[in-house]
């Protein structure tokens, strides 16, 4: 097959992440000889620097014209420290999600067995999780109509949504969920927002066309509980663009680092793929970066393809990465000298060599003696 993909770096930790991403479909381009072809283009902070715009138009025209887009993140302490900055890097992955139409976010969610000490929550409550968030992405208050009085001792944000904006990303939902556990969940405040009361109308009535799914539906502070008192309870999460937001960020302390979650953003046309990870500017540059959720997203990537045996290899090369504990310091308390680059290296040779990869990569690639 052969994929254009747009490569954003974006700011802070994104370059190394995206680094090992891209390193990792490289081999599996060559691997199953496929033709990847990779474009790096300026997003966020740095854009801001170079071009005075946190999405330049080279950039969206560049995301235009590629089959898939890997993005790392976004972000710089200079402009969230400045309420009076007019230009912000946030607002380049607004725009770049309502330009192309990328509606629907899904956030996969997992418990690893060999990291469920790592989580601040008990090993029986979080075994099994295994979960998939989809929210809406281009809709509700983010992107409704903001005012602020001329005083500026007042502020609103408008939350408004349509049936079409719930219909096309309920859809979503049903169908993961009818390869999955056969269950969604729509999280919303039916009991205090228009905007919920109309989400659980639209998504009951989609719900008639998939009989062998079951719905139910929580409150948001009521999900938020249950996400940690009893995550297994979940399947197929369905929710609005800020309860999304909210709930797939908790969900990160089940996988014990928010560094292991990926995310795919879809839309009819486009699909952009992203750890759901911030810049995180004070780890820029030093190696500690966590890069498995931007080579978790890369699966994603592939998987959106239907390149469901080479997505797989980078789930096993992953799953294979942790066993070893070849990982970054957030999740490894053993061995903290693994860089952002080995985890890259390593996942890389597992693709390469999937049935001799073993606890000898780690020692050579740590300079320590071994023998093979």
């Amino acid at each position: 097959m052969k994929l254009n993909i747009a490569v954003l770096p974006g700011d802070g930790i994104g370059p190394e992440v995206t680094n090992q991403a891209v390193k990792a479909l490289k081999a599996i381009a060559s691997e199953f000889n496929h033709n990847f072809k990779f474009t790096t283009a300026d997003v966020g902070a740095v854009a801001i620097d170079k071009h005075n715009d946190a999405l330049p138009g080279q950039t969206l025209e560049l995301c235009k014209k590629s089959d898939a887009i890997l993005f790392g993140a976004i972000g710089d302490p200079k402009y969230d420290n400045d309420p009076s900055a007019k230009v912000r890097p946030e607002q380049g992955l607004l725009k770049l999600r309502k330009e192309l139409g990328l509606y629907a976010n899904i956030r996969p969610v997992k418990a690893y067995k060999t990291l469920l000490d790592k989580s601040p929550l008990k090993k029986h409550i979080i075994q099994g999780t295994d979960i998939s968030i989809y929210r809406e992405l281009t809709g509700g208050i983010y992107f409704g109509e903001k005012h602020t009085s001329e005083d500026g001792d007042y502020a609103s944000d408008l939350c408004g949504y349509s049936r079409e904006e719930i219909e096309r990303v309920a859809h979503l939902a049903f169908v993961a969920a009818e390869n999955r556990s056969h269950k969604v969940t729509l999280v919303d405040k039916a009991n205090v927002l228009e905007t919920s009361r109309l989400w659980r109308k639209v998504v009951k009535e989609v719900a008639e066309q998939y009989p062998d799914v079951t719905l139910d539906f929580l409150f948001v502070d009521n999900a938020a509980m249950q996400m940690i008192l009893n995550p297994k309870q979940f399947d197929v999460i369905l929710t609005e663009n800020m309860f999304g937001d909210i709930i797939s960020d908790e969900a990160s302390v089940i996988g014990g680092s928010i560094g292991l979650l990926a995310s795919a953003s879809v839309g009819d046309k486009y699909a952009m793929f992203e750890p759901i990870h911030g810049s995180y500017p004070q780890a820029a540059d030093k190696g500690i970066a966590n890069p498995i959720a931007s080579i978790l997203s890369a699966a994603m990537l592939l998987s959106h393809f239907e390149l469901h045996n080479e997505a797989e290899l980078i789930r096993l090369a992953v799953e294979k990465s942790l066993k070893l504990n070849i990982t970054t310091p957030d999740i490894n308390s053993v061995v903290n000298t693994v860089t952002t680059s080995n985890v890259g290296d390593f996942i890389e040779d597992f693709i390469y060599n999937p049935k001799d990869t073993n606890l000898n990569f780690k020692n050579i690639h740590l300079g320590q003696s071994t023998i093979i």
